[in-house]
């Protein structure tokens, strides 16, 4: 059932094409009935030949041009036969290619996370190019192949029905050994995929952090890991290459029955009854040996399309997953403004037996700074994620007004924000362009943002200045230049809620005292939220929230909640601590 959808599935593609698919079915059509019709041509120019003591060389005259002016005819569709499959094929694969890369932005952020994102880069490069390369061969070979195999019983039918008989009767063992080889190495093509895309995954994850592996001295045991990986995919990769290798042979076996049988029972004609001329019999001949060829190359292509089926399955499933909904009537455009942002008796969690956050209440009056603190695994990046909608709430609801967040699309609503993340993300492309993310502002207006972040200086040092080029995921910078660019972009970007995620993690202490004047002066008026392991960098904070397994245990500001003398003191206090521990050595 599995193969049967994912061929529905792969039709639905095919049939976008329809212009291209219906040319490709014209051309096999001419090519086959040009190939088919040129054993006769010969036939007929052999019992010319072998008549007694006469050649007919008139005959022969027009048997040459009606061939020459048929093999012209094949050839011109053969050549618009392969342009049109190659340009379906591709289309096709362009067209997958393109939902794919729309689907995953219309993921959930649950999915992204809970896959690795080497599976996601394996089913949209290397899944899909098997996928092509089976299609190619499917639509090449399976049409002019079926229809080869139609075409010669049928002219086989009307010369002899005997001749025909013996070659449908040994047939059916044919299509047995071929169709009981492809269920075989469906499964085995399946598992070889599996496998590759494991592979793919830990080749991403372990080059993009290599450095990571060998400060740690890990590079042993990853290589032990990859030997494994590398063994099973090499094994899967044997019994699927072994059982796909086995069609070939068995059924040039079957054709050569079929070739044989066809050559004794016409011979045999010829003797005893007459039945058959000898240029007939060169037809017949000719026509088994075209009538077994697509069987070869049919199960060659099984094999090979079981293979793409394996990864089209794949891709299927992902385009398959549960997308992203918005409410049928929700805004499109952003709230303008707002007095207050209700945590409503909120409870959330990542998984059903495992609880986070429970009856959650809060309210953030515009222009408030909010700072969250608290030990790793409170919640603290639960709440914002909840806040920016990268999850919904499973109970409760966030009010912005006495307006529900999900009355808004989640495009509209988080035009509201600006996030500076502790984990930076860099494009490839140029220092403008990542501070921009292709937005339209000035020079100036980047010039003024990167001043106030003060990257400006650090900026200017570099070759080209704003139009140096960034390498992949920034690798031609530190850290701090990377976070200071991030920073930029919401400098630049000027937007009403702020969210801090110890967003000068990475920047030294002189720089950090300036970056942290520069937002103090940016979230003048604007409602923020701060998340801080450093508690030194939130003393000025409204009101801070002090989260413990998912619950808001204290809040107030920094005075109150020291005067209370409870779990955000020793919290303070174990860092000043630290600190002092830390000058000392």
């Amino acid at each position: 059932m599995k193969s049967k959808s994912t061929f529905s599935f792969l039709m639905k593609y095919v049939f976008k094409k329809w212009f291209l698919l219906l040319t490709a079915v014209i051309c096999a059509l001419v090519t086959v009935v040009g190939t088919l019709y040129l054993p006769i041509l010969t036939g007929h120019g052999i019992d010319y030949v072998v008549r007694k003591g006469l050649v007919f060389f008139p005959g022969l005259k027009d048997i040459i041009i009606q061939a020459l002016i048929v093999i012209a005819v094949t050839i011109v569709a053969q050549l618009l036969l392969s342009l049109s499959n190659n340009r379906l094929t591709s289309g096709v694969v362009y067209e997958i290619r393109k939902d794919v890369m729309a689907k995953i932005h219309k993921l959930p952020i649950s999915y992204i996370d809970s896959h690795a994102s080497g599976d996601l880069v394996s089913r949209m490069i290397a899944d899909v190019e098997t996928l092509s390369d089976g299609l190619l061969m499917g639509f090449t070979q399976v049409f002019t192949g079926v229809l080869t195999i139609l075409g010669t019983l049928a002219f086989m039918f009307l010369m002899n029905w005997k001749i025909t008989l013996v070659v449908v009767l040994v047939t059916p063992l044919s299509f047995f050994v071929a169709g009981f080889i492809s269920k075989k190495t469906y499964n085995l093509f399946a598992i070889q995929t599996k496998e590759r895309s494991g592979q793919v995954s830990f080749i991403n994850e372990m080059v993009s952090n290599q450095k990571i592996v060998r400060a740690f001295g890990k590079e042993e045991d990853n290589l032990k890991e990859f030997r494994e990986m590398n063994e099973r995919l090499k094994k899967a990769s044997l019994k699927a290459t072994f059982f796909s290798s086995l069609t070939n042979p068995s059924t040039r076996f079957v054709n050569s029955i079929v070739y044989a049988s066809v050559t004794i029972f016409g011979a045999v004609s010829i003797i005893l009854t007459g039945g058959l001329t000898v240029g007939e019999l060169t037809i017949f001949l000719s026509y088994a040996n075209q009538y077994t060829k697509p069987f070869n190359e049919i199960s060659g292509v099984l094999t090979e399309f079981q293979n793409a089926l394996a990864c089209a399955e794949r891709i299927r499933k992902l385009l398959d997953e549960e997308e992203i909904t918005e409410k049928e009537d929700a805004k499109t455009e952003k709230k303008e403004d707002f007095n207050l942002i209700d945590f409503k008796d909120i409870s959330f969690s990542y998984t059903p037996e495992q609880r986070l956050i429970e009856n959650f209440s809060l309210e953030v009056m515009k222009g408030k700074r909010i700072a969250i603190v608290g030990p790793t695994g409170c919640g603290k990046t639960t709440l914002i994620n909840l806040l920016m909608r990268f999850y919904d709430v499973r109970e409760g609801e966030i009010l912005m007004d006495d307006e529900n967040i999900k009355d808004y699309t989640r495009k509209a609503y988080r035009e509201n924000f600006g996030m500076v993340l502790q984990e930076t993300w860099l494009r490839k492309g140029t220092v403008k362009d990542n501070v921009t993310l292709g937005q339209d502002f000035s020079d100036a207006e980047v010039e003024e943002a990167c001043r106030k972040c003060h990257a400006h200086s650090f900026i200017m040092r570099m070759p080209k200045g704003y139009d140096t080029e960034i390498t992949e995921d920034g690798g031609n910078l530190s850290n701090g230049q990377k976070q200071l660019l991030c920073i930029a972009r919401v400098m630049l970007m000027n937007p009403p809620i702020l969210i801090l995620d110890e967003a000068t993690s990475s920047i030294d202490t002189r720089t950090e005292l300036k970056v942290q004047d520069a937002f103090a002066k940016l979230m003048k008026g604007k409602t923020s939220f701060i998340v801080a392991h450093r508690l030194s960098t939130i003393k000025n904070a409204d009101t801070i929230l002090v989260m413990k397994d998912g619950n808001i245990i204290e809040q107030g500001d920094h005075d109150e909640l020291m005067k209370k003398g409870g779990f955000y003191k020793e919290l303070y206090m174990s860092q000043w601590v630290d600190e002092e521990v830390k000058q000392s050595i």
